[in-house]
């Protein structure tokens, strides 16, 4: 896939030594093509990276509006919601929806952009942060270009452009934002030993919540050494694994942010566990507000993603706007939804005297 202008059925069949009715014959499947004829087609167009243009196809009736999603996860709530609503919004707008999820290998994704492509979907929406490093660029730009040239669009929802010319729709919400209203919300209760949990380098959207975390810090008086940020990544089985540790080896912190809200569910947990309250003994908030937050025990403090209005939105604006070649970027906010899941730090208890302790007599 390339960010060159759109091949056409004249070059696939100048370069196969046939008409162009014969490869449209043979792309099409619905004639009677000699083996050998069909072999030099197909291999020609595969060497030109053609594509037969979907809004082409859509004029013979043989294409169909189409919105493909690509998640790392179905089963995450947070991608459940999203998918939700871009589903709602196509279907409003009588288009039909396909999802795929990735567990967030690489080759997946662009196996599905690739077919996508191939059955003409006019939009393809990747879903969720990721690591923005050198490989994503050069495969984001590709998939942008190559969707271009074939007469789609790429929309990346809650994940960045790499480039300002890349054909592209950005879609997100203010992540450093709403980590830096949480973390202050324990800031303001009286916290000042307050834990990460949930940081993944190099992730766009776990390096936001981190970012925002430290600013709230900051904007308290806070030394940047008060920052613990614990690498976990996401999920519960994670969050009550790195709460476990976190209590075994500083048992002094009072509060915790949590990347999401099931990082969180694992933290309450292993909080439990070691015979601790929450938030009577340590304060817990999460990250996304997903619908079984207000069902934990206690109710989570959490910030609220507008997860199903961002997908929403990506379809909205993707139909609203189709023909911008340069990207544009629409950025949501977010707020904080208060529970019962904070509480003001307990006074430290005294020590008992000993026999060196001056104030023992």
């Amino acid at each position: 896939m390339t960010g060159r202008e759109r091949v056409t059925i004249r070059e696939v069949a100048e370069r196969a030594g046939v008409s162009i009715a014969t490869v449209s014959r043979v792309l099409s499947g619905n004639y009677p093509v000699p083996a050998a004829t069909r072999t030099r087609v197909v291999r020609a167009a595969k060497a030109l990276d053609y594509v037969a243009n979907a809004h082409a196809r859509a004029l013979v009736g043989g294409g169909r509006k189409m919105v493909a999603v690509v998640l790392r996860h179905v089963t995450s709530p947070f991608y459940a919601q999203v998918a939700e609503g871009i589903e709602a919004e196509a279907a409003a707008n009588g288009w039909l929806c396909l999802i795929g999820s990735t567990g967030g290998d690489p080759q997946r994704e662009l196996e599905f952009v690739q077919l996508m492509r191939e059955e003409g979907a006019r939009l393809v929406i990747l879903v969720g942060g990721v690591v923005e490093d050198d490989s994503y660029r050069e495969r984001v730009t590709r998939y942008a270009h190559a969707l271009d040239g074939a007469g789609a669009r790429l929309v990346l929802c809650g994940r960045p452009a790499p480039a300002p010319d890349t054909p592209a729709l950005v879609v997100e919400f203010d992540n450093e934002a709403g980590a830096r209203a949480i973390t202050s919300h324990l800031l303001s209760a009286g916290h000042r030993r307050i834990a990460f949990l949930g940081g993944l380098p190099g992730n766009s959207t776990l390096d936001a919540r981190v970012n925002g975390y430290r600013a709230a810090l900051a904007d308290h008086g806070l030394p940047p050494g008060a920052a613990h940020v614990v690498d976990c990544g996401l999920g519960r089985g994670v969050g009550h694994r790195a709460m476990t540790d976190l209590l075994a080896e500083n048992p002094g912190f009072t509060a915790v942010v949590a990347g999401d809200d099931m990082v969180a569910a694992g933290a309450i947990r292993a909080i439990s566990e070691a015979g601790l309250r929450v938030p009577h003994d340590i304060s817990v908030v999460g990250y996304n507000d997903i619908p079984l937050a207000e069902d934990f025990n206690p109710p989570l403090t959490t910030v609220r993603t507008p997860s199903e209005e961002l997908g929403r939105a990506a379809v909205r604006i993707a139909l609203r706007e189709p023909e911008r070649a340069a990207h544009t970027r629409h950025l949501l906010g977010t707020h904080i939804v208060v529970r019962d899941s904070v509480a003001p730090p307990r006074p430290a208890e005294p020590r008992p005297p000993t026999d060196k302790d001056p104030t023992s007599a």
